[in-house]
């Protein structure tokens, strides 16, 4: 970090890097960790004990995949990163269809053995990820196997990619949603960070284009939820700045139509959709509040999203020291707090030490 930078930001960021480290990735190495599936829990309560197990998502496997096997000092990492790629083949992967179900049950069957690009989009971004990082046959073998699943069945004429299929591949007229897009471009930038690949170049480029075409809102440059012209359709102030981060740090996307649109949009989620250093969840385009939760994702990607932003330092404190004195606490994380603050969820979800890990990657450019 600069050395112009107040000191107290140093402190916090420290702080924070600190907590993640020593209170919330130990989570998932010890009570979090189904030793006999080998698969995380769901989610643990505020004793640190998993809530009763109904089901374990692909999903899930992949993010903590990712954490175990990104820039984390701890113990076991390694091996934890080995069984975790392991249990993705061994419990999601359908032999009989290819690609990977959705969710097993509590003893480790098939539970919704839908196709979603979402689960997709993550074993894609996870495989990636670990590939770059121990080099192996059977993992590039993997991805490239995740890479032609989307490629052969999600993919539509328009650019877009449907969001969920059937078990057999048939269609489910989901048509395609913002989320599972944005991931997928998240999947695809992380394979071109770890090699050459021309033809997920081209396909993330024809994404970014069809996204623009399709789901950027003109006024304000806003990424919707759902395609124009959708039913009820909205925004949501994380994803803005989900995007805006994707978007800034690509060489390839940065400085195109989608990276113009979404950098406009920055402000105006700014202006509306945070209160007092609260991310606020859900608003419409004018502007109204439809969902005022606050969720610890939203908080994180904010955070990295400023890093980026020049002259930013007073806001990036103010976002550091919400994201410590609202969201952490000696035990962990508070998931969500409602419209007026108070903490409404309790439980410590698997997946989001995946948005706390990239948070503090990209905080690392302040260094």
């Amino acid at each position: 970090m600069p050395s112009t930078a107040p000191s107290e930001l140093n402190t916090r960021l420290a702080r924070l890097r600190q907590h993640f480290a020593e209170r919330i990735v130990p989570l998932w190495q010890g009570p979090g960790w189904n030793a006999e599936l080998a698969l995380p829990f769901e989610a643990l309560d505020t004793q640190h004990q998993p809530l009763p197990p109904q089901r374990y998502r692909a999903m899930a496997c992949a993010r903590q995949l990712y954490l175990f096997s990104s820039r984390i000092e701890q113990p076991g990492a390694a091996e934890r990163a080995a069984a975790l790629f392991r249990s993705l083949q061994r419990h999601f992967h359908d032999a009989e269809h290819g690609g990977w179900f959705y969710s097993i049950d509590a003893e480790g069957k098939p539970l919704d053995r839908r196709k979603d690009l979402y689960t997709h989009a993550f074993i894609v971004f996870a495989c990636a990820h670990y590939w770059g990082k121990v080099r192996e046959g059977l993992v590039e073998s993997t991805l490239n196997a995740a890479l032609e699943i989307v490629a052969e069945r999600f993919a539509r004429d328009d650019g877009l990619y449907e969001a969920s299929l059937g078990e057999d591949w048939s269609d489910l007229a989901s048509g395609p949603l913002q989320n599972p897009q944005m991931h997928l471009a998240e999947a695809f930038l992380q394979t071109l960070a770890v090699r050459e690949d021309a033809a997920v170049q081209q396909a993330l480029v024809q994404l970014c284009t069809a996204l623009q075409a399709h789901f950027i809102e003109p006024a304000h440059g806003l990424m919707l939820e759902k395609p124009r012209g959708s039913v009820d359709n909205w925004f949501e102030p994380g994803h803005q700045f989900e995007w805006f981060y994707l978007l800034e740090t690509s060489s390839l996307l940065n400085g195109s139509p989608l990276h113009a649109s979404i950098s406009r949009a920055f402000a105006y989620a700014e202006q509306c959709g945070v209160k007092d250093s609260a991310v606020l969840s859900m608003l419409a385009v004018d502007g109204q509040v439809l969902d005022p939760t606050q969720r610890i994702w939203a908080q994180a990607e904010y955070l990295r999203a400023l890093a980026l932003q020049p002259g930013s330092e007073t806001r990036l404190l103010a976002q550091l020291t919400a994201m410590e004195e609202r969201f952490l606490h000696p035990a962990g994380w508070y998931e969500c707090r409602d419209g007026q603050g108070s903490v409404s969820r309790h439980d410590m979800p698997s997946t989001t030490p995946y948005h706390l890990a990239t948070c503090l990657e990209g905080l690392q450019r302040l260094e």
